[in-house]
């Protein structure tokens, strides 16, 4: 049956703890009060944000002194009154007496000034939050006062992330923002100059950006001409499930798309990466239920791409291993497309890694083959090469033979697979509710009921000998889902 694609909204956004929002503060006037060490830290970060800072401390410590010594803060020996708030941009109190930041909170706050009091959430209006500092690229990271040094360590890890060196690309794209507006290109054109931008600065980041390099991606931008106009199309494998295994270049094609097509084997969670605006169109089918005829995706993908979108065809697993990839690449470039792939891992991989077993392992194996497990009409293919399925030497991968894997296994064994060739399916492969079954392939067809439902792969051969071993540390093991955070998800569902 066939059925029309249908678009998916995107989720809506999730509780936020704390808004993240970045002040423009320079020129204008903020005020702190207090007197000791977390004052100056906080007199230190507005001074670098460019604002003038009016300080207000009876009796200030040695930090606040040397604080209050950068360039246009002023240092106020007295308290501070109410009519100090008026103008302020926003206001940061530091006080060790609750009393005191109470009444600096409800003072602020009367005159109408977002206020900060430190390590007092409850009397606060904003929260600094850590700060990953390249800028004008910046960073803030916040556990809304739960965990400041979990925090910490956030920061330590994309500090690690992000070169020092994309400061001074951040400065460049500010510089050369007004002139890519006013050189002629049109939308697509100044988005391929961004995108170009980034993969140079991400492959420079510890050289300063050049008026070359200005030129010569202007030059670049401009000489795609109608092929940026005329939008793209990513064939983007999206792997078997676990959007950990997403490639960075997966990734990156996800969050520059204007419209995903995407198949019912992709997870969710893997869709979480992907650009909040994008157009999401489910246009894929689960087994053997109802699909869009692939004739309507490529037209649909066509149309999209010729109407300027960057269109991304998001697949299971690999788009070019029984994935029809093969088709819709060659559609795209009928139609005079741009058109790129970008491979994903693929089940076999996934399913073996979850495993823990080398599919080539040297003492078992020669050969690596994939099979599909059923044709275009849904049963097992007449054309396999059956003496290779029945070679010792090889381990076979069968996709998608939920349906089919009895008349396999018979038709493999009457050509001369042994009967007692270890064999494993596995359903749900690097996702939650994974689980798996093990058994000689003559007895494995009739075990696939123990099974919940989902994508199936079985595998033959060798090197699943040793499977037995593993499989009693895991027994008992039950095929429901299993919740993401409590640790066992790592662990195959065994059977």
């Amino acid at each position: 049956m066939s059925v029309s694609p249908s678009d998916i909204r995107s989720p809506r956004m999730e509780v936020l703890a704390r808004l993240p929002v970045f002040f423009a503060l320079p020129g204008r006037r903020t005020v702190v009060a207090g007197e000791n060490p977390a004052a100056a830290w906080k007199i230190e970060l507005l001074s670098a944000a460019g604002a003038h800072v009016d300080v207000y401390a009876p009796e200030p410590g040695e930090e606040v002194v040397a604080a209050a010594a950068a360039v246009d803060v002023t240092l106020h020996r007295r308290a501070i009154a109410d009519a100090d708030f008026a103008g302020a941009a926003i206001a940061v109190g530091a006080f060790d007496d609750a009393a005191a930041a109470a009444a600096f909170s409800a003072r602020a706050r009367a005159a109408g000034v977002p206020v900060n009091l430190v390590d007092r959430p409850a009397l606060s209006d904003f929260s600094f939050g850590t700060i990953v500092n390249r800028s004008p690229l910046v960073v803030g990271i916040s556990t809304d006062g739960a965990a400041p040094v979990f925090a910490q360590a956030i920061r330590a890890k994309i500090e690690a992330m992000i070169p020092l060196g994309f400061a001074r690309w951040a400065e460049a794209a500010r510089r050369w923002r007004d002139s890519v507006k006013s050189s002629g290109l049109s939308f697509g054109g100044r988005r391929r100059f961004w995108q170009l931008f980034t993969g140079r600065a991400v492959a420079n980041p510890d050289r300063a950006p050049e008026p070359d390099d200005f030129d010569t991606l202007i030059a670049a931008a401009h000489g795609a001409g109608a092929s940026v106009d005329h939008g793209s199309v990513t064939l983007v494998g999206a792997g078997p499930g676990d959007p950990e295994l997403l490639t960075l270049r997966a990734l990156r094609a996800l969050q520059s798309a204007d419209v995903i097509l995407f198949d019912q084997l992709v997870s969710p969670g893997v869709l979480d990466f992907a650009r909040r605006e994008a157009r999401k169109m489910l246009v894929g089918k689960a087994g053997y239920g109802p699909a869009c005829k692939q004739d309507e995706i490529n037209r649909l993908m066509i149309t999209l791409a010729k109407s300027g979108k960057r269109v991304v065809r998001l697949k299971g697993g690999d788009p070019m291993i029984f994935g029809r990839g093969g088709e819709e690449l060659a559609a795209c470039r009928a139609a005079g497309l741009d058109v790129e792939v970008v491979p994903g891992i693929t089940a076999a991989q996934g399913a073996a890694s979850r495993l823990g077993v080398a599919l080539t392992h040297r003492s078992a194996a020669r050969r690596l083959q994939y099979v599909t497990g059923h044709g275009a009409d849904g049963k097992l293919p007449r054309d396999i090469d059956w003496k290779s399925i029945a070679d010792p030497t090889a381990t076979t991968v069968v996709y998608m033979p939920a349906r089919t894997l009895a008349e396999l296994a018979a038709t493999g064994i009457a050509h001369g697979l042994d009967p007692a060739t270890p064999a494993v399916a596995i359903v749900k492969a690097t996702r939650p509710g994974e689980a798996v079954v093990a058994a000689p392939i003559r007895d494995l067809p009739a075990r696939l009921a123990e099974l919940p439902p989902g994508p199936v792969l079985v595998m033959i051969g060798r090197v699943f000998s040793e499977l037995d071993a593993v499989m009693p540390r895991q027994s008992g093991a039950s095929n429901t889902p299993q919740d993401p955070d409590d640790g066992a998800e790592s662990i195959p569902n065994v059977r």
